[in-house]
């Protein structure tokens, strides 16, 4: 109950963003009430302007009538106005509360984004925020005019007989009791089923992302298995709560017809003895059911608010979530790095109980490549995450031209290096506009010597529409080592003063390769590289390698002086060159 509060507190920071158009919406609510709670009188004072048989007021009922249409045409033009005022409200809160959670994702941790699934979160950022724009939606169309119906209704009734009025006032309660008594069962019944789709869009995402390799594994069938079993478990907690929260309803509805019988029973009573004649008794019973209609209308709002808390609560919780470390407010700018690169006893975990890398030290001269060698899972890739400062180490200094990485902004650093790693990305747009990532404002020739440079402008000039060919999510239906070029060709393309290689040649045909190697060559000429290779031919020219095991450099020093000492370094290399024996059959 107190974490619903909390939350209800968070969104109402929201929504009094939007005071004035609140007040505009409350004050058009009793407007809109005043007159429509109105009519009835009217109507009244019509019946009694029938006064008996050929004794009828038609000058008087005309009159009367003509003010009915007049206070139904003002009511209905002002519920139009109410209305698209509370959808601006609403959709103005949705899009803060999207561009604040859009804007966090930015600001994440890499920890919080390895850690939980993307379609998880897009679950939160799309289907919770729509959810709880239908839920503030009727909440705003409906609380304020219901609670002002209430209102407005009960002085109307009070002012035409007061003993009948109190019998109303006496019954309500049992309609309140009875919509608290659903609505408070059906708060975690709709938080489970949040939970629920959420995993559900995670898996579909998965699925989709990863097709290729399900149907290479053929596991099509295993795959709709656990889609059934997810797809089964929302429907299942999903009817659980729409079921009892419908049932709010109906059990309000039969109370407010016990009340409605009740003030017909002592109206009929007051009536029959001259307490009050049939046109007022008519007033009475209209506003009797006005009275109840908005404790059913009420009672929906109050559950689909239980629904949207559920989901604005997912939703503030990625909001909440804690961002990576914020920058200093004097951070410095790395301007033209020279690429002095030092590491000076960092000690590095994903996990407080599993350590990876174990006081590492390293001091990288300009000009220098650095490869980083090591069987899976040694922490060759940890080594790039930390220099890019996508992780802060637990604790040590990693230094850049004598600035330590903590004190300088992040863009500054990651504009400094370029990198190309094993894992492709590209996103929806041309072959352009994935190419000038790095550097918008990059001329058409530049665009086109950086691709030859990478090879990639011979399968561009191929595309339909070279350059401007439009591709979609991931590259499309490009190969992976076509969309490895084009990684590359936006580094070419930005020509930083230090070099981050992560596996860059990995999915491109050997000739290629060849080719790329010395453009990377070329490339390097005095930029500060770090090269993690697999396949150790590729980094036999390097001036300095690292050989990691269990995030520890075990070996340190070139090619020849490595493979001098016959270490581990020696024992991988040689097991990737040493020749099969081939087994001949005796004749």
């Amino acid at each position: 109950m107190a974490k619903k509060k909390d939350t209800i507190k968070k969104v109402w920071k929201y929504i009094s963003r939007y005071r004035a158009y609140l007040i505009l919406s409350v004050l058009l609510a009793a407007v809109t009430v005043i007159l429509t709670l109105y009519v009835p009188i009217l109507v009244g004072y019509a019946i009694d302007g029938i006064i008996g048989p050929g004794n009828v007021d038609f000058h008087g009922i005309l009159g009367i009538l003509i003010k009915i249409g007049a206070v139904v045409a003002a009511t209905a033009a002002l519920q139009w106005v109410m209305n698209a005022v509370n959808n601006k409200i609403t959709y103005n809160v949705v899009r803060d509360l999207r561009l604040a959670a859009f804007g966090k994702i930015q600001k994440l941790p890499f920890s919080y984004l390895d850690s939980h699934t993307s379609g998880e979160v897009v679950s939160r950022v799309i289907a919770d925020a729509d959810q709880f724009a239908e839920g503030l939606l009727m909440g705003f169309t409906q609380l304020f005019s219901g609670v002002m119906t209430i209102i407005g209704t009960l002085f109307f009734m009070f002012r035409i007989n007061i003993w009948i009025a109190l019998v109303v006032v006496c019954l309500t309660p049992l309609s309140l009791l009875v919509a608290k008594f659903i609505a408070s069962r059906t708060y975690n019944m709709f938080m489970v089923q949040s939970k629920a789709r959420a995993e559900q869009t995670s898996l579909i995402d998965e699925a989709i992302n990863n097709l290729k390799l399900i149907k290479a594994f053929s596991r099509e069938k295993i795959i709709i298995d656990e889609f059934d079993y997810a797809n089964d478990y929302l429907h299942d907690w999903s009817l659980k709560a729409v079921f009892f929260s419908s049932i709010t309803n109906p059990a309000t509805r039969f109370v407010n017809n016990i009340v409605y019988a009740a003030v017909a029973l002592a109206g009929a009573i007051a009536a029959c003895s001259g307490h009050i004649t049939v046109g007022l008794l008519s007033s009475f019973l209209s506003y009797a059911n006005q009275y109840t209609k908005p404790f059913n209308e009420i009672s929906g709002v109050v559950t689909e608010l239980q629904n949207a808390i559920a989901c604005a609560e997912r939703l503030l919780e990625l909001i909440n979530e804690t961002q990576e470390t914020p920058e200093l407010g004097n951070a410095k700018t790395l301007s033209n790095a020279e690429g002095y690169v030092d590491i000076d006893h960092v000690y590095f975990s994903y996990s407080p109980n599993t350590k990876l890398i174990d006081d590492l030290e390293l001091n990288v001269k300009p000009g220098q490549r650095i490869a980083i060698v090591g069987p899976t899972g040694c922490g060759k890739t940890t080594i790039i995450n930390l220099l890019m400062r996508f992780y802060d180490p637990d604790s040590g200094v990693i230094s850049v031209d004598g600035e330590p990485i903590k004190e300088l902004t992040r863009k500054s650093l990651r504009t400094s290096y370029g990198m190309v790693l094993q894992e492709t990305w590209l996103k929806s747009g041309t072959i352009r506009d994935n190419i000038v990532m790095g550097r918008p404002d990059a001329t058409d020739e530049e665009v086109v010597a950086a691709a030859k440079a990478a090879h990639s402008y011979s399968f561009i000039r191929r595309l339909p529409n070279g350059f401007d060919t439009v591709i979609g999510e991931d590259g499309g239906s490009l190969s992976q080592g076509q969309k490895q070029l084009l990684c590359i060709t936006r580094v070419m393309l930005c020509r930083p003063p230090m070099l981050i290689l992560d596996e860059a040649t990995s999915s491109i045909d050997t000739r290629t390769e060849i080719k790329i190697q010395k453009a990377f060559n070329e490339l390097m000429k005095g930029k500060t590289s770090f090269i993690v290779a697999h396949r150790l031919s590729t980094i036999r020219e390097a001036d300095e390698i690292l050989v990691m095991k269990d995030g520890r450099v075990i070996e340190q020093g070139n090619h020849e002086r490595l493979m001098k000492r016959g270490g581990f370094y020696a024992e991988l290399y040689n097991s990737q060159f040493k020749q099969p024996e081939i087994k001949t059959r005796k004749r």
